[in-house]
C-alpha cells in the first residue's frame, strides 16, 4: 500500500503547492547530489528515474495522475530526490541479507528512501528478457562486484513490499575499474512476463559501501521491449571476492542541507545552442531552483561537426560547490570520463550547485 492514499494524492495535486511549495523548494535545494555516490540508470532505478522525470518540474500537479509514486516520494521527502545517488547502507560485510530487512530493499533501510518501499504503480522500463544493464558512478570508485536480481513469477509489484524471498539471483559480476559507467549484459528466465523489479546490489571498492537499487521494468509487453545488445558489455577484470570486504573506519562524507533559503523560481537564462563550428563546442545554462544565497543549474554541452573526444565548461563567475557527471574546479566543470565523448551533433549534460546570485549566468565549453 502506498504511503500515501489516492484520496491524499487528489488533494495534494490540488492544494499541497499552494501551501507548502515554498517550504519545499527552500528545505531540499541544497541536497544534490553527492559526487561520491552512485545508481542504476538505466534501466532507472526507482529514486533516479523520480529525479530525472521530474527534478526539473517538480512541483507539477500532473505528476499525481501521470507518475503517482514519484509524486508520492516527491511529497514525502523531497531532499531524497535530489540525493538519488545516496542509496547505500555501509559495513555490511558482504552480509547483504542479514543488513536489509525484508520491506526495506529499495530504501536500502534507509527512511530518507522510505517511499521508495511503497509497492504501486511505478513506472516500468520494457526490456527483453536479455538487456543491458547500465550503473553511473560519477566519482568512479569502481566497484568489486554487480549482483543483480529479478523477482519471480507471481510477485505483485503493485501490492507487496520486496523481500529476500521475492527475489531470484541472475548474475554477480567481477571487479570493475575506476571508470564508470559499470556495464553488464543480464539474462532472465523466460517465465517472467509482466510487471517486476530488477534488484542490483552495487559493492562499491572504495570502501564497505553497498549500494542498493530498485528498478521496475516490463518483461513480454507493456510497451516494446528493448532489443538484446549487438555488442557484447565488457567484461570486468577479476570475478566477485569470495571474501566480505572489511567495515570501514572512516565514513564517507556527507552534504549539508541548507538553513532557511528563500525559493525563487528562475528561468533559463541561456537558449538552447546552434550547431558550433566543425571541432567546437557550445555549452547552455539553465537555472533549475534557486535560494537565498545558492541555486542549482545544468549545462548542456553540444559537439561541433568533429565531434568531441573531451570537454570543459566553464561559467564565468560562478563559485561553483559540487558537481555531477563532471568534476569541478573553480568556475570550471571537466566531463566525466563516461560522457566525454560526444559524436557531431550530439549532446552531454553536467549539473551544478553554486553559491551567490544565480543572475547573468552564462557559459562557455571548449574542447579538453
Amino acid at each position: 500500500m502506498s504511503r500515501i492514499s489516492p484520496l491524499r494524492r487528489v488533494a495534494a495535486a490540488c492544494g499541497a503547492l499552494a501551501i507548502g511549495a515554498a517550504t519545499v523548494v527552500g528545505s531540499i535545494a541544497l541536497a544534490a547530489p553527492a559526487s561520491a555516490h552512485g545508481a542504476v540508470s538505466d534501466p532507472p532505478s526507482r529514486i533516479y528515474g523520480c529525479w530525472e522525470r521530474w527534478a526539473s518540474n517538480f512541483t507539477d500537479p500532473a505528476m499525481a495522475t501521470s507518475d503517482p509514486q514519484c509524486w508520492d516520494a516527491w511529497q514525502s521527502e523531497p531532499q531524497a530526490m535530489w540525493n538519488w545517488n545516496g542509496m547505500f547502507k555501509e559495513g555490511a560485510a558482504g552480509q547483504h541479507e542479514q543488513s536489509i530487512p525484508d520491506g526495506k530493499l529499495c530504501s536500502a533501510d534507509n527512511p530518507l528512501y522510505a517511499a521508495a518501499d511503497d509497492p504501486g504503480p511505478w513506472r516500468t522500463t520494457p526490456v527483453d528478457h536479455d538487456f543491458r544493464l547500465t550503473l553511473h558512478d560519477p566519482s568512479n570508485h569502481g566497484a568489486d562486484y554487480l549482483k543483480i536480481y529479478v523477482t519471480k513469477q507471481g510477485y505483485d509489484a503493485r501490492s507487496e513490499a520486496l523481500t529476500w524471498a521475492d527475489l531470484e539471483l541472475v548474475k554477480t559480476t567481477g571487479r570493475y575499474a575506476t571508470s564508470s559507467p559499470y556495464v553488464t549484459d543480464v539474462s532472465v528466465p523466460r517465465d517472467r512476463t509482466g510487471h517486476h523489479v530488477v534488484f542490483t546490489i552495487w559493492q562499491a571498492s572504495h570502501l564497505d559501501q553497498p549500494y542498493y537499487q530498485c528498478s521496475d521494468v516490463t518483461f513480454g509487453g507493456g510497451g516494446t521491449p528493448t532489443t538484446s545488445p549487438t555488442t557484447p558489455a565488457p567484461t570486468p577484470t577479476t570475478p566477485a571476492p569470495t571474501t566480505p570486504a572489511p567495515t570501514p573506519t572512516t565514513p564517507a562524507p556527507t552534504t549539508p542541507a541548507p538553513t532557511t533559503p528563500a525559493p525563487t523560481t528562475p528561468a533559463p537564462t541561456t537558449p538552447a545552442p546552434t550547431q558550433p563550428a566543425d571541432g567546437a563546442c557550445t555549452a547552455a545554462i539553465e537555472v533549475v531552483s534557486a535560494w537565498q544565497g545558492g541555486y542549482q543549474a545544468t549545462v548542456t554541452v553540444t559537439a561541433g561537426s568533429g565531434g568531441l573526444d573531451g570537454w570543459t565548461v566553464t561559467v564565468p563567475g560562478a563559485t561553483i560547490t559540487q558537481a555531477w557527471n563532471g568534476t569541478a574546479t573553480g568556475s570550471t566543470i571537466t566531463a566525466a570520463g563516461w560522457n566525454g565523448t560526444v559524436a557531431a551533433g550530439g549532446t552531454a549534460g553536467v549539473g551544478f550547485l553554486g553559491s551567490g546570485s544565480p543572475d547573468g549566468l552564462t557559459a562557455t565549453c571548449a574542447a579538453a
